[in-house]
């Protein structure tokens, strides 16, 4: 029933969000990162100084405050350990203690303003750091640790004394690790491996072990950072550090909470950048906060939503358990760009190999059907009766001759084929031992990655310890879903990187013309009236019906005929959120006396529920298409947020809705799309047209834009529904709530 008002997508919806005020900015995949001290519309950064902690990991002088030597003391352990560690990093230890003459034989000062010398590491062995703080920045020291507990963790009281601890660090130009540390930073890494590394933050010293345990299998660790309570440094600050360390091929996380979610996102954008895997595990997935919200969209959404869909915008590798997380580290650090994404899966049993492939199909893995002239091929070496389709199955005997490798090499020359995978259930040294060889010399040929599952729950073979784990080209893992999870994420964050393009270059720096027009609609701390609601949409070229606000019964009529036959009527106030449950709507009127009556009675159900009304709607009533929801919501760690998802009156019983941080591009947004479980309306259903599915990706990218301009005034948006018409024919908003700050 409504005629367009916009053409195609690409180059053309570009060239409207330009005419809302979006300026495009130039750059390649890589572009051109925001200067120092660049900001976006809302006046937060786009920009993060990675932070020079070269000193810290490798210092040439180190502080012990506290030092002992007493046996039996805390400190004497932690002492000893801390001198260990400076003589393999080549740093000058000076032990700091009142009442003693010397440590372990070295000469003790008594106070930090007794020192030798300048020195770039201060460890704080003392339970109280804070009084320490300005002796230290008198004598410009670089860094400090404090491993003291009893701060934030233990509540209000000691949230106190660590704020003050961190306004102290704040003023010295010190930087401080922990408080609530631990020695994790000084460990004995292993010298004698090669290859990329990987760098490890964690704020639980305790669940990095597992991967820290990883040298023991040859996976090359270069730094681990304990973050504790994140006083001052914190999770970013080394992500960003890591993210350009020549040696890091891959940083692994765990993560108990998020500091500062901008800072977070800046560190993994230079990650991404830099096209350095991260992989995270972050704790907290179940909803812990009650949220209360007015709009639909605020209930659409939890902060763990929030936290995924912010790792996913940046190319954060999410991962549940520390066996994934270390799997999956060590594949990315170590496997070479991917040639082609096609899995072929190869067994020695056709039942390892069904069941493989149904993992690796469900998890979305491509496994291509091989040629029928490389199926012919392996024929030669494999009995006809077996499948080589893909899975491969060669029925056991071929891996124990000189056909073995003949079908590894032919398999690893598909050119359809990126990715080879082994699944070895159960060591059999007959087949096993050989096939393991077999797959370590192929490697070696190949610039494809070669992956086996071993299967024992032994894991003492020979196969598995002398010959997997020591191939530097085979990745090799003990279960299968650690492995299918792993190759997902491996070709995932290549094909990320490869076509990645930093949100923060592409951020509107400055305001849109719609911005003074928004900025006169708002009332700060209030809740807008729908008439006043669809205003501000108006104002940045999201389309709403034709509609006049009246105030009789007379003047229904007319707005009636001015808006044409047939209408819809609906109160408007402004603290009425929810219209249709309190019968403030009636649809399709088609006549004056339906009108008329209509005014009447909406005007008395409002009477009747107390509801203030600024007056009663007439709004044109519009062809139906798929009914979305659209808004903006504030997250206490990222700020504004975009929602989108399937809405209408059952939007909460649907639940069905994705996310994202501003800014975000045009290919972000129909990301978000398609992650909905109802994305397939998009395409028509019972016989109805495909939609306009630019005209929905234009509205999002225009709602991103208010998010991201009048974030600061803006407390929820709630676009539902907007109604999304068939292609060609746009998107229109229904009904608005808008809630200010």
């Amino acid at each position: 029933m409504l005629g367009s008002t916009h053409g195609t997508l690409t180059t053309d919806l570009r060239a409207r969000v330009v005419a809302c005020g979006e300026q495009p900015r130039p750059g390649a995949v890589h572009g051109t990162a925001a200067a120092e001290g660049d900001r976006d519309v809302s006046g937060r950064p786009l920009y993060a100084p990675a932070p020079d902690l070269d000193r810290f990991f490798r210092p040439e002088s180190v502080a012990v405050i506290g030092a002992s030597d007493a046996e039996g003391r805390p400190n004497t352990g932690i002492t000893r350990q801390l001198i260990d560690w400076a003589g393999r990093v080549g740093a000058r230890v000076h032990p700091v203690h009142p009442t003693r003459a010397s440590v372990f034989g070295l000469p003790c000062a008594a106070t930090v303003a007794d020192l030798p010398e300048q020195v770039d590491l201060a460890v704080l062995l003392v339970a109280d750091p804070l009084p320490l703080i300005e002796e230290l920045a008198e004598a410009k020291v670089k860094f400090a640790v404090a491993f003291a507990s009893g701060f934030a963790e233990i509540g209000a009281d000691g949230a106190a004394a660590q704020e003050r601890l961190a306004a102290a660090v704040g003023r010295s130009g010190m930087r401080l690790l922990g408080p609530n540390t631990n020695l994790n930073a000084f460990e004995r890494f292993r010298d004698d491996l090669t290859g990329p590394a990987i760098a490890l933050i964690t704020q639980s010293g305790h669940q990095g072990r597992p991967l820290f345990t990883l040298q023991e299998l040859g996976i090359r660790l270069s730094h681990w950072a304990p973050t504790g309570n994140e006083a001052d440094l914190d999770t970013a600050d080394f992500l960003s550090y890591f993210a350009e360390r020549p040696e890091v091929g891959a940083i692994a996380c765990y993560l108990e909470g998020i500091k500062d979610g901008r800072s977070f996102l800046l560190a993994a954008d230079r990650a991404a950048r830099a096209r350095v895997p991260v992989v995270a595990v972050k704790v907290g997935r179940t909803e812990t906060g009650a949220r209360t919200a007015a709009s639909h969209t605020g209930k659409l959404t939890g902060a763990d939503q929030v936290v995924d869909a912010a790792m996913r915008q940046y190319g954060v590798i999410r991962v549940d358990g520390l066996d994934e997380l270390q799997d999956t580290a060590a594949l990315l650090a170590r496997a070479r760009k991917p040639v082609a994404e096609g899995v072929v899966v190869y067994s020695i049993s056709g039942g390892t190999g069904a069941h493989f492939a149904d993992l690796a199909t469900a998890a979305g893995l491509p496994l291509p059907t091989l040629s029928e002239a490389k199926q012919a091929e392996l024929h030669e070496w494999i009995p006809p009766y077996l499948n080589v389709s893909n899975p491969v199955d060669n029925g056991g005997h071929p891996v124990g001759d000189w056909r073995g490798p003949k079908i590894i090499d032919a398999l690893l020359a598909d050119p359809a084929v990126g990715v080879l995978i082994c699944p070895i259930t159960g060591p059999f040294p007959p087949m096993s031992d050989q096939l393991a060889r077999d797959l370590v010399a192929a490697a070696e040929r190949t610039d494809k990655l070669v992956c086996v599952v071993w299967g024992s729950p032994v894991g003492t073979e020979a196969a598995y310890r002398e010959t997997l784990l020591g191939s530097s080209r085979v990745a090799t893992f003990r279960t299968f879903g650690n492995c299918v999870g792993a190759v997902r994420a491996y070709l995932a964050h290549h094909r990320f990187t490869a076509a990645y393009r930093s949100p923060f270059d592409e951020a509107p720096r400055v305001p849109s013309p719609s911005f003074r027009k928004a900025q006169a609609l708002m009332r700060p701390g209030q809740q807008l009236s729908e008439h006043a609601a669809k205003q501000l949409l108006r104002a940045y070229g999201i389309r709403v019906p034709r509609e006049q606000l009246v105030t009789s019964a007379a003047a229904a009529v007319r707005a009636a005929g001015l808006v044409g036959y047939p209408v819809v009527m609906k109160a408007s106030g402004t603290r009425l959120a929810h219209k249709t449950e309190l019968g403030l709507v009636k649809v399709g009127l088609t006549s004056a006396s339906q009108v008329r009556e209509a005014y009447r009675e909406l005007t008395d159900t409002a009477r009747y529920e107390g509801v203030d009304l600024d007056g009663i709607l007439v709004c044109q009533m519009v062809a139906r298409g798929v009914e979305m929801v659209v808004g903006v919501t504030h997250d206490a760690l990222f700020g504004p947020t975009v929602t989108v998802g399937l809405g209408g009156v059952l939007v909460e019983v649907l639940g069905d809705a994705a996310v994202r941080v501003p800014p975000f591009g045009e290919e972000q947004a129909r990301d978000m799309l398609g992650e909905l479980r109802g994305r397939a309306l998009f395409e028509g259903v019972r016989g109805g047209p495909p939609v306009d599915v630019d005209a929905l990706v234009e509205v999002v990218l225009r709602v991103q834009r208010m998010a991201l301009e009048l974030g600061g005034e803006l407390s929820e948006l709630d676009i539902n529904p907007l109604m999304v018409l068939p292609r060609g024919q746009g998107a229109v908003a229904l009904d608005a709530l808008v809630v200010c700050r």
